[in-house]
């Protein structure tokens, strides 16, 4: 079992940043994919960016690409999102997710349902 905590959120203008933070409990962090998702008020959950266990792999949403950052360091059972250049429309309750399962091909890794774990999502507010 694996317990995610997310914190970093909170109210900033646009194009300013914020740095998100995943703390995971559990020994076999460093195993496990990781991936920020984020869901904003009337609309579905989407895909932001993921990062492999080992952080060689890097995947990101195209609407965050060039602004945002997935990295992790495994020796503090962390992964962060920084987020640079936040606009409005990036305004949603971003969570973290992990998965244990060995991802075969890169696009496994921006489906929702190939992750096993999920935080409680931390609210991200950009005002215009």
């Amino acid at each position: 079992q694996v317990q995610l905590v997310e914190s970093g959120g909170g109210l900033v203008q646009a194009g300013g940043s914020l740095r998100l933070s995943c703390a995971a409990s559990g020994r076999t962090f460093s195993t496990y994919a990781m991936g920020w998702f984020r869901q904003a008020p009337g609309k579905e959950r989407e895909f932001v960016a993921a990062i492999s266990w080992s952080g060689g792999n890097l995947y990101y949403a195209d609407s965050v690409k060039g602004r945002f950052t997935i990295s992790r360091d495994n020796a503090k059972n962390t992964v962060y999102l920084q987020m640079n250049s936040l606009k409005p429309e990036d305004t949603a309750v971003y969570v973290c997710a992990a998965s244990g399962r060995t991802f075969r091909r890169g696009s496994d890794y921006y489906r929702a349902q190939e992750y096993t774990y999920w935080g409680q999502g931390t609210q991200v507010t950009v005002s215009s």
